[in-house]
């Protein structure tokens, strides 16, 4: 509790700072986004964790002269109420935006940098004076220090080379008879370009915008430190490096008569300067439809990664089912790693481990502390969802398990879960092409029983790259086409707050046999045989969980010892 109040007194702290410039600025409020310049999910600087301690990986905060709100969607209510204390109203945005909150009118500052047009809009509409500071005002501490180098992955673990998808990109600039493509979100850039960083700590992101010309040339900004070494490679023979600073110069002395911007990235600063001279397109980057759909080069190596993903997290699910010693929630997470480590391939974590017991794991994207961290103790319900980067596949995985006995309730609600997978899993998408009809499938066994979660049911993963990655997604009123080679997750669940969480992720893929289309697994792990309740699995259910069981064995049992070969076996 000491430490939950300093933290509390050092937040209010901050926003007392922040207020003190309101009239500096002539503003009634400031907009706090979670995102960086670049947009990144893992935002550095994050300046929304820095005001509010909220450490999510969505959100937004508006603080005004007498209350502060801190929006952030169904998956993160329990955790910003925790973490921001009393010093935050928090509002599920999905159910309340904050112009429908707000006394219109007021004026709220923003930076340009880091919202678009399309975000402000949402948020509020034309009911507010938004102001455009273009001043950190957060903390003159916040900088970005990184300055690794950029690499390029070969073409045959990409499956194409960067000049076929130049190509691809210029053939719909043609069609839309557009002059050039300003790309600004940086993993973009690195599937177009091959091209890889280290700017991110969950993915493997090269921080860098660029412009892409109907001719073929490419202006490429970032720091030149990170790109010196690359000056020669064929990949860019035609790009010119310009420092990431100088951007705002380059872009107002740049001529064209027509470009395409990337709505979901482009900030408003860079938007506002470009339009003053260009017309706009109307339609977006077309890379992300592009890179959402994985070529047989990837997915090749997605089923490869999966298979050293599936061994390590099979030899920790019998160490933690067979450890006796007490055990805590990091030490968990940090075994986890370990196994994981000993793969040649393996880089790093693709997010921060969720290691949950008991009642943690009603928190959806909860993340074990010093404060926070648990016990796990006897009996208890332990969720673990956790996902690898290696060479060359990103990996995405949760499994929920009992360390001892359990209430036929909790076995029950387990199932349904189960039930909820295994109906992603075996979809017809010759009939179900559309995401959204696919979530209400794997909704229904729970509605049943008035059960649901706040969340989507799938989202799409990086070749690589960013573990969550657009367009793709299985979620509610989602209506994205599936098509074959795209890369996504299944992932279920159900929370009791204060009690438990149950989730039950893979990661499937999107795969076309003469003309049947058809989900395929690609994570290789069980189901924990204790928690199911075969009375509520019907013949075709069952039938799903033993070919399931035979191909992860088949997979993995060349990898694991004979203890681990035998629980293995148990899980059948």
């Amino acid at each position: 509790m000491v430490e939950i109040s300093k933290t509390t007194k050092m937040i209010s702290f901050k926003i007392k700072q922040l207020r003190r410039k309101f009239n500096i600025y002539n503003i009634d409020g400031y907009v706090v986004p979670k995102n960086d310049d670049y947009f990144s999910e893992y935002s550095s600087p994050d300046r929304l964790k820095f005001i509010s301690n909220f450490d999510g990986s969505a959100g937004l905060a508006i603080i005004l002269r007498n209350k502060n709100y801190l929006f952030v969607d169904g998956r993160y209510t329990i955790q910003a109420k925790s973490q921001a204390g009393n010093n935050f109203n928090v509002v599920e945005i999905s159910k309340k935006l904050p112009w429908k909150i707000l006394k219109h009118r007021i004026k709220i500052g923003y930076n340009p940098y880091c919202f678009t047009s399309l975000s402000l809009e949402r948020y509020f509409k034309d009911y507010f004076t938004l102001v455009p500071i273009h001043d950190e005002i957060i903390s003159k501490k916040i900088s970005r220090k990184v300055n690794n180098k950029f690499y390029f992955i070969k073409d045959h673990f990409t499956g194409e080379s960067a000049k076929s998808k130049i190509n691809k990109v210029l053939r719909y600039l043609r069609e839309d008879k557009s002059d050039c493509l300003f790309v600004t979100a940086p993993e973009n850039i690195a599937w177009l370009l091959n091209l890889r960083g280290k700017d991110n700590p969950h993915s493997p992101i090269p921080n860098c915008r660029m412009i892409l010309k109907k001719n073929g040339e490419i202006y490429l900004f970032a720091k030149k430190s990170k790109i010196r070494n690359l000056s020669n490679k064929k990949h860019l023979l035609k790009a010119k490096v310009i420092d990431e600073n100088k951007i705002n110069i380059f872009l107002k002395n740049f001529k064209s008569r027509k470009i395409i911007l990337d709505r979901l990235s482009c900030s408003l600063a860079y938007r506002n300067i470009l339009k003053k001279k260009i017309n706009i397109s109307k339609k977006n980057d077309p890379i992300y439809n592009m890179k959402s759909i994985k070529n047989d080069i990837e997915i090749k190596n997605f089923i490869k990664t999966h298979i050293f993903d599936g061994v390590a997290v099979i030899k920790f699910l019998y160490w933690i089912k067979n450890y006796k010693k007490k055990l805590y929630e990091l030490d968990a997470e940090k075994k986890l790693n370990f196994f994981r480590k000993k793969n040649k391939n393996y880089l790093f974590p693709s997010f921060n481990t969720i290691s949950a017991s008991g009642p943690n794991g009603a928190i959806i994207h909860y993340r074990a502390n010093k404060s926070s961290n648990r016990i796990i103790k006897k009996n208890d319900i332990f969720l673990c969802d956790s996902g690898g980067q290696y060479k060359y596949g990103t990996t995405d995985i949760t499994r929920t398990i009992s360390l001892g006995k359990q209430t036929k309730k909790i076995k029950n609600i387990f199932t349904y879960v189960l039930k909820s997978h295994i109906a992603v899993a075996s979809s017809n998408l010759n009939k179900l092409k559309s995401a959204h009809l696919i979530d209400n499938l794997a909704r229904k066994f729970l509605k049943k029983n008035g059960l649901d979660y706040p969340h989507g049911t799938g989202h799409g993963v990086g070749y690589f790259l960013n573990v969550h990655e657009g367009p793709v997604a299985i979620s509610k009123g989602y209506k994205i086409t599936l098509k074959p080679g795209h890369v996504i997750s299944n992932e279920p669940g159900y929370y009791k707050k204060g009690k438990f969480g149950i989730r039950l992720e893979n990661m499937i893929y999107v795969k076309k046999f003469k003309n049947n289309m058809y989900f395929k697994n690609l994570t290789m792990v069980p189901f924990d045989r204790e928690l199911i309740n075969f009375k509520l699995l019907n013949k075709r259910e069952k039938d799903y969980l033993t070919n399931y069981n035979l191909e992860v064995y088949s997979n993995v049992e060349k990898y694991l010892n004979y203890k681990e070969k035998f629980w293995l076996l148990s899980q059948f």
